[in-house]
């Protein structure tokens, strides 16, 4: 997501940006070394489909297609939801990544109509609110979208039933119900339940294995194999066609066995949570089913000011404009970085003029600058 200018690289403990910031480990580096490559343009790098044959297993789909990037993935499903004329309506929630991030790309590369719906405080889109904007649509092509886990929503993790409410709407109009599962695997191992049965309701799904999982790079798209064989084609069209993939794709399968590790990133975020809660004045969000992600707010500050104060006692954190700043934990992350992270929060609020434990609160201007370069989150 912020990127800014080339700088100094962080202290990996103390980087709470995003779970992008893994890098593969020595045992992934040396499965790139050594994987069996072929062509996979020409469908016979054989690394490349034994990784999407699992994970096709994983989310329990007919077939699924490698891709660069989760954006692409997601760019990808509702082209090949509809083939033919540009124009097809895309539903996606406001706050979602899809809607405030990827929206100008879905309308530009892929000549889709983005229409923004409402969503709940837990991320799900609105069921009222949905239903009204595709009763509005009825005859054009439609593909309905909804993420899990829930970026804007502190990383909230839908159940199934939610999943469900959405998927009966869409199906209800004919829409196409796709699934951006950038940390499917978090709400997975947050809930207790495999991938798939997240994944059932969805007529597509994106499935990211380069945030918290670690590998280098790489999403892959989920779905039947009519659809799936059409997303390989229009691949092509977008420049997504890799050739020796087994070399990416290696790291990519290790990193599907490492979803139970995840349950550790949720420790650290909760130990994060807690320490920040208990700063006077900072007030914390507290999502149903939280994952990896933890989200802080401090009166007085913008998130981009805060953001800026952090990066002083070298924590680094990603400022959102929903007024809060995010932190992310990964593997790379420990009780010593949490520690470190709470006491820099702690300075930072206890440094702002307007701040009395037991006084008024008046809101000051921001004079932090700003740090916010949207991108892949």
């Amino acid at each position: 997501m912020a990127t800014g200018a080339p700088g100094p690289v962080p202290d990996p403990r103390l980087d709470f940006r995003s779970d992008t910031r893994t890098v593969p480990d020595p045992r992934m580096r040396a499965a790139s070394a050594l994987a069996e490559v072929g062509d996979d343009v020409y469908g016979d790098d054989p690394t490349a489909a034994a990784l999407e044959a699992r994970t096709a297993e994983l989310l329990g789909t007919e077939a699924a297609l490698f891709v660069p990037t989760g954006t692409m993935a997601n760019l990808l499903a509702p082209l090949a939801a509809f083939p033919g004329p540009a124009g097809t309506r895309l539903i996606v929630g406001a706050d979602s990544h899809m809607g405030f991030l990827e929206a100008d790309g879905l309308r530009r590369f892929g000549g889709l109509d983005p229409v923004l719906a409402e969503q709940d405080a837990d991320g799900l889109l609105n069921p009222g609110h949905l239903e009204e904007l595709l009763a509005a649509g009825t005859g054009r092509p439609t593909v309905v979208c909804l993420e899990n886990t829930s970026m804007m929503r502190s990383g909230n993790a839908l159940d199934e039933a939610a999943t469900r409410t959405v998927a009966r709407l869409a199906h209800r109009y004919g829409a196409h119900f796709h699934l951006d599962g950038a940390r499917l695997a978090h709400a997975a191992v947050a809930l207790g339940v495999p991938p798939a049965t997240l994944a059932a309701p969805a007529d597509s799904v994106a499935f990211s294995v380069s945030k918290a999982l670690g590998a280098p790079i790489g999403a892959l798209l989920g779905g039947s194999r009519t659809y799936v064989a059409r997303a390989r084609e229009l691949r092509t069209g977008l420049g997504g066609s890799l050739h020796q993939t087994g070399v990416v794709a290696a790291p990519a399968l290790i990193a599907l066995g490492r979803l139970p590790e995840l349950a550790a990133d949720h420790a650290t975020a909760a130990a994060l949570a807690a320490g920040l809660r208990a700063l006077p004045g900072v007030e914390v969000l507290g999502p149903a089913h939280p994952t990896n992600m933890v989200m802080a707010r401090v009166p007085g500050l913008t998130p981009d000011a805060c953001a800026a104060r952090l990066a002083l006692h070298g924590v680094r954190v990603l400022p959102l404009p929903n007024g809060h700043v995010r932190f992310v934990t990964h593997r790379a992350h420990d009780m010593i970085g949490v520690r470190e992270a709470v006491g820099a929060l702690a300075a930072v609020r206890a440094a702002v003029p307007s701040y009395r434990p037991d006084g008024p609160r008046r809101q000051l201007p921001d004079r932090g600058g700003s740090l916010t370069a949207m991108e892949e989150a």
